[in-house]
């Protein structure tokens, strides 16, 4: 029996059956449990920033758990200290840092520590994803996820993202946050219009809320900047982090800022597994492995290289290519994303069908050009089948 016939007798069906089992990889290429390989453009949803197996994630990774695993909220050990003083230093601010598992659980921080202010409203985007736990789900501003749940943590107002004039209408001084993601990934790799940040940090400073970016899937180099805001230079009161944080182990990280940073007190929110030793370790390879190999202009480099090799074809079927640095939305004029996933996946590439007009690429950051390229090249191919 293969692996995704065990998967249907014995997973619960909150996803769709897998298309592929997975049995091994090595950087940006996987391989399947028929031994065929694929060029893993995905990475994990842009979890595996390092791609699979790097020797200094499994080193730094065997070392902490060999050395001192779990310990619990009694105490503390380096590694989740360092990653905290290492992420402040590459936000450029002093602040304070809690540690989850994960994005919703960064983000459920977040919307806990904005009822802190004395406030209760909280204004979020359509289409925005921030999770899919209550809270999480409650901020996220996609309907048909939300529906089967009602009713969820009220009084969020969901305004259209990239809007300045909505967002400035929806922001009251009855506001607690604002919560935004500087590109919507699972909402079809959404770039806003330039400005559109910082727009929203002058409306909450007039209206006295918090600014929290959710830079859950943008964070950690995935934008060529450490954080996807700083291209803007924006200074948001939270920021949340995950997915490429961990290079595939599980963490997520809320960075607070100013008022923000002083909102928890004692007893007031906790993790079992936050700042995990081990995830902590993990992290500080990953972060420690893109400033030593210069990734953050490797990503800009490559994927700029994905960009203009796509919009060269000039193919039919391709409207445009939207989003920075290694997280790409090829826009298609008809909704044939899933057919074009399924035609490059048997070419040996992974890729996302984010939305029925949308294909997501989020590989490694180390992706090397000679991998980029052989997308290229088998990409109009793939376009020719499905348009046939």
């Amino acid at each position: 029996m293969s692996l995704i016939d065990r998967w249907q007798t014995s997973m619960m069906e909150n996803y769709a059956t897998p298309g592929i089992a997975l049995a091994s990889g090595e950087g940006a290429v996987v391989v399947d449990e028929a031994g065929k390989e694929y060029v893993d453009l995905l990475g994990g949803i842009a979890v595996n920033a390092l791609g699979h197996a790097h020797p200094a994630v499994v080193a730094a990774v065997t070392k902490q758990i060999s050395t001192l695993g779990h310990v619990s909220n009694f105490y503390v050990a380096e590694p989740t200290i360092k990653l905290a003083e290492l992420l402040l230093t590459l936000a450029g601010r002093p602040g304070r840092v809690f540690f989850g598992n994960s994005g919703a659980e960064a983000n459920e921080a977040a919307f806990k520590m904005s009822r802190l202010t004395g406030r209760t409203h909280v204004v979020a985007s359509e289409g925005g994803f921030h999770g899919r736990t209550m809270g999480a789900l409650a901020l996220t501003g996609q309907p048909a996820k939300a529906a089967p749940f009602q009713p969820l943590p009220g009084q969020v107002t969901h305004v259209p993202y990239g809007d300045v004039s909505s967002l400035k209408e929806a922001v009251t001084d009855e506001t607690a946050m604002v919560i935004l993601e500087p590109i919507q990934g699972e909402g079809g790799v959404l770039v806003p219009p330039a400005g559109y940040l910082t727009a929203a940090r002058e409306i909450t400073l007039a209206k006295g809320a918090l600014l929290a970016l959710d830079e859950v899937q943008t964070g950690v180099g995935r934008t060529g900047h450490w954080f996807a805001h700083q291209a803007e230079g924006v200074e948001p009161d939270i920021v949340t982090l995950a997915k490429g944080l961990g290079g595939g182990l599980p963490i997520g990280a809320v960075l607070a800022f100013g008022r923000a940073a002083t909102l928890f007190q004692p007893g007031m929110h906790a993790s079992t597994f936050g700042g995990n030793p081990v995830s902590c370790a993990a992290a500080l390879a990953v972060i420690q492995t893109i400033a030593n190999e210069g990734l953050l202009d490797h990503v800009k480099r490559v994927g700029e290289r994905l960009r203009r090799g796509v919009e060269a074809l000039g193919h039919p079927l391709i409207k445009e290519v939207r989003g920075a640095g290694l997280l790409l939305g090829i826009v298609l004029n008809a909704p044939a994303s899933g057919a074009l996933t399924g035609v490059l996946k048997d070419a040996g590439f992974l890729v996302n069908a984010v939305a029925p007009h949308v294909v997501r690429l989020a590989p490694p950051l180390i992706l090397t050009a000679e991998q980029a390229d052989s997308f290229l090249a088998a990409l109009p191919n793939a376009l020719n089948t499905v348009t046939s």
